[in-house]
Formats: structure tokens, sequence, C-alpha cells
């Protein structure tokens, strides 16, 4: 089996000669060339060549080293290559060759020697004083090849070294230096959470869930609706800014959307939860569990909300008013904060222990078949 090592060299000193071919017409040219400049990188990639010519030949490889080179304009030198090439592959006969290169130049002539002989492998060397400057270039060659990756990183640097002069025009230089930060903030998260990826699906999924009949499609409008409204009546609620707190002003929000946004997730887990059960697949017992979470969540936050909001003097004691049920009478009575925070606690807990048990009921069961019954 007859291996061709070439030496790829780009722009050659010795391009006049080329090829050069044998041991020791290749030491001659890297005795030439270190005379003339020492510190060459080609130097390097010639005695790479004939290192590895001496292991395949270990191997029980016949190897013939050589060395290809082109001078003047690119496309003349590339041209000239290819010729070289050719030549060595009529007169030798080589099942197959190795490339050796040092540079990403000349890396790039790799195809012209691949389609005139097979290519086993392609060995680049990279000078060790040099290997991180090396390294690095090529991850930035790597880098700016991804067109995703220049897209996600690129474009957005640009935008923002672009928008800087224009905001310092209009604005103080902390307040342009702030926007363009929230700016580059709001994208990393954009697609850090791969909120991009969900938009781009969104159009599909509402489209199948239109041509299916999904009832969840009807449930999420609802839930949005009613996020919406429990966003606007919580933000109602909020005293003008510096008449309190930051935490207080929060609490007040929570307080009066929590209801809202937990009728919200109850909407749209409870069409999941239809839709799991239209479709006698099995009902998952995640979507049965997920409605009595939010109810849970809903009571947990409110209590606490109420616990804080109470403590700063925001609305009175709650009093439960007096009741009759003909046998069971109930006495008004004030409830403390304590008690009142224990008491949504409390439910919360044993609202998330009876989804948990429904669910385990719904997994051991066939719910369906029970339906239909």
């Amino acid at each position: 089996m007859t291996t061709l090592v070439v030496c790829i060299d780009r722009d050659s000193p010795v391009a006049d000669r080329c090829p050069v071919v044998g041991r020791a017409a290749v030491e001659s040219t890297i005795t030439e060339t270190g005379v003339v400049d020492p510190e060459d990188s080609r130097i390097n990639c010639l005695l790479e060549g004939l290192r590895v010519a001496e292991d395949l030949e270990a191997e029980g490889d016949d190897t013939v080293v050589a060395v290809v080179g082109g001078g003047g304009d690119a496309v003349g030198s590339d041209r000239e290559i290819a010729r070289q090439t050719e030549s060595l592959v009529k007169q030798y006969d080589p099942d197959s060759a190795v490339v050796v290169v040092d540079s990403a130049d000349d890396e790039r002539l790799v195809p012209i020697i691949e389609s005139r002989v097979r290519v086993d492998a392609v060995d680049r060397v990279v000078v060790r004083q040099a290997r991180d400057i090396e390294s690095t270039y090529y991850l930035l060659k790597q880098f700016l090849a991804d067109e995703e990756l220049r897209r996600t990183v690129l474009v957005p640097v640009g935008i923002a070294l672009l928008a800087l002069p224009l905001l310092l025009q209009f604005v103080a230089p902390t307040t342009a230096l702030g926007a363009i930060a929230a700016a580059l903030g709001v994208f990393l998260i954009y697609k850090g959470l791969g909120i991009d990826d969900y938009l781009a699906r969104l159009p599909g999924q509402i489209r199948e869930a239109l041509y299916s009949g999904q009832v969840s499609l009807v449930t999420y409008v609802v839930a949005g609706g009613l996020s919406i409204v429990g966003i606007f009546a919580g933000a109602l609620e909020i005293s003008p800014p510096g008449s309190t707190g930051l935490f207080i002003l929060a609490n007040q929000f929570l307080f009066e959307s929590v209801p809202w946004l937990t009728a919200a997730a109850l909407a749209a887990s409870l069409g999941r939860l239809l839709d799991e059960l239209l479709q006698r697949e099995g009902i998952r017992s995640a979507y049965v569990n997920l409605p009595f979470g939010a109810v849970a969540v809903g009571l947990v936050v409110r209590g606490f909300s109420a616990y804080f909001l109470e403590r700063a003097g925001v609305f009175g004691p709650f009093r439960v008013p007096a009741m009759d049920f003909g046998v069971v009478e109930v006495n008004g009575f004030t409830m403390d904060l304590g008690t009142r925070l224990a008491t949504f606690i409390l439910a919360g807990i044993l609202v998330a222990v009876l989804g948990v048990r429904v669910a385990a009921y719904v997994s051991e069961n066939d719910i369906e078949a029970e339906l239909v019954e």
C-alpha cells in the first residue's frame, strides 16, 4: 500500500522547485528554509511530514513524502498546487494520502488534494509557543462560520454599539448604558428560556388545536383574560409610589390579583385535563394534580399577603360574622393574624393532599371506564 504524505505550502519560497519529492529533497528544503528564516512555521510542517512518513513506514506502508507549493496570486497558486498533485498521483499512483498543513490558509486547499486522491487524514501542525493563539484563531473561525451563533451574538452586540452613540445624544450616559444593558438582558433571557422557539411553534399549535377541537384552546383564552383582569385589579390597588414601601406595594398587588390568577391557572389546567379525558388515551396523574396545586398555591400566597398587609395596618382584622345553620350556630368573632395565616396554610396543604390522593386514585383505576359506566 502506497501512501502519499503531502505537505501543503501555499506561498512557498521554493515554489519554482515544487513539487519536492523524497526524504533527502525535503530535508534539503528544511535546511535551506531554516537558514533563511529560523522562525518560519513551514519548517515544522515539513518536519512533521517526515515524522508521519516514518511512522507509516514502521507500520509497513510504502510512503512518498512530498511538498507541493505555489507562489504569486491566490488563484494561480492554487492551480499550480492542483497541477503538482495530479503529477504526483500520475507518477506514484498512491492508494491514499495524508495531508500535513500548518495554517488555516493551507488547510483550505485540502479539497484540491482530496479530489485527486483519497485523503485518510489531515495533520495540522501548531507551533507549541503559538498554540493558544492558533487555537483561538480556529475557534473564532468556527464561530464565525456558524450562522446561528452569528445572529445570536454578533447582531445584538452590533445593534447595541450602534445605539449607544445615538442615545448619548439625547440622554445621560448612565441612562444610555442602563437602557442598552436592560435590552441585552431581555434578549439573553428571551434566547436562554427558548421563548423564540416557543413563539415559532405557537401558530402551529394553535392551528392544530383549532382543527382537532381541543377544549384547552378555549380555556387558555379564558385563562389569559382572567390573568389580564387579575393584573389590572392588582395594579388598581397599589397606592401611589412613595406613599409606602415596595414590599407593601407588592403584597397589595398579590392580595388582589392572586384570586384571579388562581382562577386563570385553574381554567387552563381543567381544560388540559378535559382534553386528556376526551382523547381516551389515559389521564396522566400530573394533569389531575395540577388544578389542586394551583388552588393550594393561591391560598398560601393569599394568606401570606393578607398577613403582611394586616401587620402594616393596610386593613383591619378579619371578623367572622355570626352564622346560624339551624342545628349549629356560630357566634361572630375576630380572627387574629396568626390564626388567619395558619388557616390559609392549612387549607392549602389540605387541597394539595387532596390533589395527590385524587391523582393516585386516577392512576390506579380506569377513570374513563367508570365514567362510561
